[in-house]
C-alpha cells in the first residue's frame, strides 16, 4: 500500500520555541523532557518523546500554533487524554504535541433545546454528571469514560456498551468548531436536530483521528435521562451458546441499552471479582441491561433472561440494585487491565462482524490460538457485533508468529463482511491493514481528502494514510 509520502520536517529550534512562546504565551509551553514524558505515549506500547508540548486554553492559541507549523514545516500531533489504543496520539514524527486537556470547559447545557456545548478536553464522565443534574443524558460510554475526553471520543468516533441502543459518538455531534492545518477556524454542522446545507463536514471530521483538523468546540445532542435501569447476567457453558442467546434477544425485538459478553478466558481472570458464585467456571458471561420506565424494564429483563435460558444458559441472575450493577460493570471495564498484567505480550484488537455471524466467528478462535500459539481473550459489545480480541503470548520472542495470527484473524473478519476496527480507530497501529478492507480507489480518494485539508502534511502525520 502506498501511503502519502511524508516530507522532511524541520526541527523545533530554540528560535521556533521563542516564536511559539511569543504567539501562545509562556504558560502553554512545556520543554522539560521529564514533563514531556507523559505525552510520549497513549494506552498502547508505542512511544516517541516530542520535541515540545503545547497546552492551549483557547482556540486562538491552536490557530497560532498551526500557522507556525505550516510556515516552518514542523509536525503537530493533537492529543486528548491519551487513552487511545491505536497510537493516534503518539508523536511518531516528533515535533509538537498539541494537548487539548486544558480546554475542558462545559460552556452550555441547554435543557430546552437538549444540547450541550463543550470544549474538547471535557472528561466524558464529567459531562454525563453535569447534564444528569438537568435530567439529561449523554449516552456514549467508552470503557475509559472516567479518564477519556469528549474531543478524543469525537476524533475516534468512540463507541461503548450503549452503542447497541444509542449509537456512537458521531450520532451525538450536531456541530463543531475546528482549526484547519492552515490555522483557519471553521464552524461546521448545526445546533438543530436536522440540517442538510452543504457537505457534512461535521461527520467527516468526527472519526478522522486528528488528521484533518483540530476540534476546539463541540455541540452535542442530549436526550432525557432514562428513569430506571435493570440488569441481569446469564452464564453459559460456551460462547457459541451465549451468542445464540444474543441473536435470539435481538431477534425478538428487544433493544437493551447494553449487551456485553466475556469469554471463558476472561472469566478465569476476573470471575472471582463478580458478586455471585460460579462465574469463574462458566464458559461465557452475558451482561444484559435495559433502561426506560421501571415497569417496562423489569419485565423486559425477565423476558430476556427467559430467552437466555431457552438457548442454553446455565443460570440467570438478576441484579436490580445499583451496588451490584456497579460491581459488575467495574469488573467488565477492568478486563483489559487484568489481561495486560497477565502476559508478556499483549495486543488489543477490536473487530466487528455481522451479528448473525458472531457465533461462527468466536467459534473459530480456538483454531487461531492453536495455529499461531497465542491465547485470545474475547469480550465486548455482543449487541452490535463489536468484539475486543486481546491477543497475548507469554514471550516477546513470538511476536512474529503473533503478527501472523493477527493478520489471519483480520482477513477472516473481512471475509465475513466485518470491519477491522469498530471503535479504537486506525492510528499508526493498524494502518498497515487498511488494504484488507478498503479498495485502491477508496484509499486514493481518502488520501486526496487528507492532502486537500493538509497539503503540507503537518497535522498528525504517520497516521492512517501517511
Amino acid at each position: 500500500m502506498n501511503n502519502l509520502q511524508l516530507p522532511p520536517y524541520s526541527p523545533i529550534t530554540t528560535t521556533l520555541v521563542d516564536a511559539i512562546r511569543g504567539a501562545l504565551g509562556d504558560r502553554c509551553v512545556i520543554e522539560n523532557p521529564d514533563k514531556m514524558e507523559s505525552f510520549a505515549s497513549d494506552a498502547t506500547a508505542l512511544h516517541r518523546l516530542p520535541e515540545l508540548v503545547v497546552e492551549p486554553t483557547e482556540a486562538q492559541q491552536v490557530q497560532a500554533l498551526l500557522r507556525l507549523a505550516n510556515k516552518h514545516r514542523f509536525p503537530v500531533t493533537p492529543r486528548g487524554l491519551g487513552t487511545g489504543l491505536a497510537g493516534g496520539a503518539v508523536p511518531v514524527c516528533g515535533g509538537a504535541v498539541l494537548s487539548l486537556a486544558k480546554m475542558n470547559r462545559i460552556l452550555t447545557v441547554d435543557r430546552q433545546n437538549l444540547i450541550a456545548v463543550v470544549e474538547p478536553g471535557v472528561i466524558n464522565l464529567d459531562l454525563k454528571t453535569a447534564v444528569r443534574r438537568h435530567g439529561l443524558f449523554y449516552p456514549p460510554d467508552p470503557a475509559s469514560l472516567d479518564t477519556c475526553s469528549v474531543g478524543g471520543n469525537a476524533a475516534t468516533n468512540a463507541g461503548g456498551s450503549s452503542c447497541v441502543k444509542y449509537g456512537t459518538t458521531r450520532d451525538y455531534v450536531l456541530g463543531l468548531e475546528a482549526v484547519l492545518p492552515s490555522g483557519e477556524l471553521i464552524k461546521a454542522g448545526v445546533q438543530t436536530r436536522k440540517g442538510v446545507v452543504g457537505y457534512d463536514l461535521t461527520h467527516l471530521l468526527v472519526g478522522s483521528e486528528g488528521t484533518l483538523a483540530v476540534i476546539t468546540k463541540l455541540i452535542l445532542k442530549l436526550i432525557s435521562h432514562p428513569p430506571a435501569v435493570s440488569t441481569m447476567v446469564a452464564l453459559f457453558s460456551n460462547l457459541t451458546s451465549a451468542m445464540a442467546g444474543v441473536s435470539a434477544i435481538l431477534g425478538k425485538g428487544f433493544v437493551p441499552c447494553a449487551l456485553e459478553f466475556l469469554d471463558h478466558n476472561c472469566l478465569q481472570l476476573v470471575g472471582d471479582a463478580l458478586p455471585f458464585e460460579s462465574a469463574r467456571e462458566a464458559g461465557a458471561f452475558l451482561l444484559v441491561q435495559a433502561d426506560g420506565s421501571p415497569a417496562v424494564v423489569d419485565a423486559e429483563v425477565e423476558e430476556m433472561g427467559e430467552t437466555c435460558l431457552e438457548h442454553g444458559a446455565i443460570d440467570v441472575i438478576l441484579a436490580p440494585d445499583s451496588y451490584k450493577r456497579a460491581q459488575m460493570w467495574e469488573v467488565r471495564r477492568q478486563v483489559s487491565v487484568n489481561i495486560e498484567h497477565s502476559c508478556c505480550l499483549y495486543i488489543p484488537e477490536d473487530v466487528v462482524v455481522p451479528i448473525a455471524r458472531i457465533a461462527e466467528f468466536v467459534g473459530s478462535l480456538p483454531e487461531f490460538e492453536e495455529r499461531h500459539r497465542v491465547k485470545i481473550y474475547s469480550f465486548g459489545h455482543a449487541g452490535d457485533g463489536n468484539i475486543h480480541l486481546n491477543i497475548t503470548a507469554q514471550s516477546r520472542d513470538t511476536v512474529a508468529k503473533v503478527e501472523e495470527g493477527i493478520l489471519a484473524i483480520l482477513q477472516k473478519v473481512v471475509s465475513m463482511g466485518g470491519t477491522i476496527s469498530g471503535e479504537h480507530g486506525i492510528g499508526c497501529a493498524k494502518k498497515r491493514f487498511l488494504q484488507l478492507e478498503l479498495s485502491p480507489v477508496s484509499l486514493e480518494l481518502q488520501r486526496g481528502i487528507k492532502k486537500l485539508f493538509d497539503p503540507n502534511l503537518i497535522l498528525n502525520p504517520g497516521k492512517i494514510f501517511c
